[in-house]
């Protein structure tokens, strides 16, 4: 479980294939505080540790995980959102982000405002994903507001502080992102799904 407050980001420093498998390694200034079977999520995506050196550390990513995300267009050099699972005790200052990504998304505009940037992305609606006008998303494992909420997109809008600590500040229009939508809105788009199916079959 997560809140979707990057605590920094990290560097891709190896990239090795493994059948259908990716094993990505990667740097950060806290490898020294991770443990073997560690959860840590990636732009969003819930991965586990499953090695350590002294400054850098490993994780597997399947086929499923690169199909719906965008791990198979990391490159090395590239920069992560990285977070730490909550801890009990933790405040939830953004909003409750499992790590399950449910799709990409793609930019196709940032708009600086005076100080901030605007972002807008763009996702397959058919998928059956949505957003609502100041609900939550997380994007790149970002807890983030939803503003200007259409049918297939969706506006964010970045203080300078998220855009300086988080790979926000290396997107351009194309880059393409991951989205995890607010688990409550997921719930009750199925359930009203379903009875609105039920209505049919009945």
């Amino acid at each position: 479980m997560f809140s979707g407050i990057v605590e920094e980001t990290g560097i891709v420093k190896k990239i090795v294939r493994e059948g259908e498998n990716y094993h990505f390694t990667l740097s950060c200034s806290f490898v020294k505080n991770l443990k073997i079977d560690q959860s840590l999520a990636h732009n969003g995506v819930c991965l586990t540790v499953v090695d350590l050196t002294d400054d850098t550390y490993t994780v597997t990513a399947i086929a499923e995980t690169l199909q719906k995300t965008n791990l198979g267009f990391w490159k090395i050099g590239d920069k992560v959102n990285l977070e730490r699972s909550m801890r009990p005790e933790s405040l939830l200052d953004g909003h409750i982000v499992q790590g399950h990504v449910d799709q990409t998304a793609v930019c196709t505009k940032i708009e600086e405002a005076d100080g901030s940037w605007y972002f807008t992305f763009e996702y397959d609606r058919s998928k059956g994903n949505l957003t609502v006008e100041k609900g939550s998303v997380s994007v790149n494992g970002v807890s983030l507001t939803v503003v200007n909420s259409k049918e297939n997109s969706f506006q964010v809008a970045i203080i300078p502080y998220t855009y300086q600590i988080t790979n926000f500040h290396a997107f351009d229009v194309g880059t393409t992102v991951n989205l995890e939508f607010d688990i409550i809105g997921k719930y009750i788009t199925k359930i009203v799904n379903q009875y609105l199916t039920n209505l049919k079959i009945g």
